[in-house]
């Protein structure tokens, strides 16, 4: 039997990431942080175990570039369904929505990751996967029409996670379309752009169990491959 070639080790070493992504994300979606292991994880997504310490530092790195793989690619799918568009305030009015729709439809995941934003063991861990969605929202603060993207990126990043942090707090959430209100009058965007309250985008962009499409991992041509070549 002859030995398999570099280009498919690393094919598998690729799925077996997505894969650990993947089962990250819905084992803490599922049962919280605390109650997650590594060893669940791995038994989640059909992995040796050791494979989660050498992709990853520890859990924290783990569900956080799990949680930054889910934001960039919901984000990504909000921007570029049908009717696709280079309106920069329509555009901006999807990024809004789909990073307050993941924390009304997956609390508990997106309150996980904001705490462990907060641990100073740890705190923000810049991956591959955050990178991506930086970029998707610095391309979106651009073509809104910022003559600053330095400056004007951050304030879109922090007032999203205040956001979402509002609408988390246990015990005193926020409505997300009083949150949406705020977001939309700051940057001046009609409430009948993106998706507003109540309605259902075209392409999928509402909460769906199966998670799968965000961690491909099928053959050349996928959205794996395409994160891969980014």
């Amino acid at each position: 039997m002859s030995p398999r070639s570099a280009s498919v080790n690393e094919e598998l070493r690729r799925r077996s990431k997505e894969r650990l992504l993947q089962a990250a994300v819905e084992l803490v979606g599922e049962h919280g942080y605390e109650a997650t292991t590594l060893g669940a994880i791995a038994d989640r997504a059909g992995s040796a175990r050791g494979l989660v310490s050498y992709y990853f530092p520890g859990k924290r790195q783990l569900v956080q570039s799990a949680v930054h793989r889910l934001m960039h690619r919901t984000l990504e799918e909000a921007l570029e369904r049908e009717p696709h568009t280079a309106d920069g305030a329509e555009r901006m009015a999807r990024a809004i929505d789909a990073i307050l729709g993941l924390a009304r439809d997956r609390p508990v995941l997106m309150r996980q990751h904001m705490a462990g934003l907060l641990q100073a063991e740890v705190g923000f861990v810049p991956c591959p996967e955050q990178r991506r969605l930086a970029e998707l929202l610095r391309d979106t603060v651009a073509r809104h029409g910022s003559r600053d993207v330095d400056r004007d990126y951050p304030m879109l990043r922090a007032l999203l996670m205040g956001a979402v942090f509002a609408a988390l707090v246990p015990g005193v959430p926020m409505p997300v379309p009083v949150l949406r209100a705020e977001l939309f009058k700051r940057y001046r965007l009609e409430w009948e752009t993106g998706v507003p309250p109540d309605t259902e985008a075209s392409g999928g962009t509402v909460c769906d169990a199966d998670l799968s499409r965000f961690f491909a991992t099928g053959g050349p041509g996928g959205l794996g491959d395409q994160a891969q070549s980014k």
